[in-house]
Order: C-alpha cells, then sequence, then structure tokens
C-alpha cells in the first residue's frame, strides 16, 4: 500500500509470507505474514499517518484471512519499537547481537 502527495510516494507498507527464515519462531499450520517495510517519509511524520496505514493493510490481512502478523525491528530505530505495541504487537524474542538486538513481534489476528 502507498499514499501519494501530489503524485509522489509519501509513505508504504506491504506484507508478505513469511517464510519461516528465523528458527526460534513457530507459525506452522497458521496462515502467517511479515509486515515489511513500514516508512513515512519525515515531512508526512506526526500526523498518524503510519498508523492508518497499517490499519487499511491490517484489514487487507483479515480479508486474506490471515491468522498471525509478524514483523521485526530493532531499537535504534526510533520509536519503531513503542509504535508497534501501540498497534496491537507484542514482543515475542529479542536477538543477543549487541549491534542489531533484532526484535521480533507479531500480532494473532
Amino acid at each position: 500500500m502507498i499514499v501519494r502527495n501530489a503524485g509522489a510516494i509519501v509513505a508504504a507498507i506491504g506484507y508478505l509470507p513469511y517464510d519461516g527464515r528465523f528458527p526460534q519462531l513457530n507459525y506452522q499450520g497458521l496462515n502467517t505474514v511479515e509486515v515489511v517495510r513500514l516508512y513515512v517519509l519525515p515531512a508526512f511524520r506526526g500526523f498518524g499517518l503510519a498508523s492508518r496505514l497499517y490499519r487499511a493493510l491490517e484489514a487487507q490481512a483479515r480479508a486474506d484471512e490471515v491468522q498471525m502478523m509478524y514483523l521485526h525491528t530493532h531499537p535504534f530505530l526510533p520509536g519503531a519499537i513503542d509504535f508497534w505495541r501501540r498497534q496491537g504487537f507484542e514482543v515475542v524474542d529479542i536477538e543477543s547481537d549487541p549491534v542489531w538486538q533484532t526484535t521480533h513481534m507479531q500480532r494473532q489476528l
């Protein structure tokens, strides 16, 4: 999904089928997707656009009979973990890598 302003893309979000690449997560038997690439241009932040984009994506996921939404993020991305918690996601694993500290999150639909 994308948002345009004067023809230019200013925000985007999407999902793909989850590919099982993280062995510590087991979504076997569930229709699971991975939320990818939520981005809003800095000039368009602070107006609730990211939340509205996510709600539209979730509505599409429900229509597609998705059972679990998964994503990962990192603590060095300002506000990302708190944003996803506000959308109903919960942290299910944090990798111990000292640089990335990949934070795995999920939301059951």
